[in-house]
């Protein structure tokens, strides 16, 4: 059995002005006609288009429900993975690995903790103000 990807995107509004389109009408339509043929050239096949409730928040306390009018499109999904592919968590928990030729980095890559002799520590917060600690502002 085949599978598919689908992608579903909210229709078009309203027309988008064209050379030589005077009605409404014909600039929606061209619209649509136009967002059904970058769809298919990127390999997407039209299927449908769905109204479906959307439930907003009105104010603070309240909600209303707006009908939203969707294209639903679909694609043929081959056994390779391809870009598109959303990893599931576990393979998102690889641990990262250093890479380093050097044996000696490697060893302080393991040890960040350790400063290596003659080497400066960043200062401290309190080192980094403009104004010594015990001087007092005045006003």
């Amino acid at each position: 059995m085949a599978k598919y990807q689908y992608r579903v995107i909210p229709a078009p509004n309203r027309g988008i002005k064209a050379k030589g389109l005077k009605t409404p009408e014909a600039r929606f339509a061209h619209t649509v006609e136009g967002l059904m043929n970058e769809m298919a050239a990127d390999g997407w096949e039209y299927q449908r288009a769905e109204a479906l409730p959307s439930v907003e928040r009105s104010g603070l306390t309240s909600t209303t429900t707006t009908w939203r009018n969707l294209l639903v499109f679909r694609k043929p999904v081959s056994d390779e993975p391809s870009d598109s592919f959303m990893p599931d968590a576990t393979t998102l928990r690889a641990e990262p690995q250093l890479t380093t030729s050097d044996p000696a980095s490697k060893d302080a890559a393991t040890r960040p903790s350790e400063v290596p002799d003659g080497a400066k520590t960043p200062p401290a917060p309190e080192e980094l103000s403009d104004t010594p600690k015990n001087e007092k502002s005045e006003s």
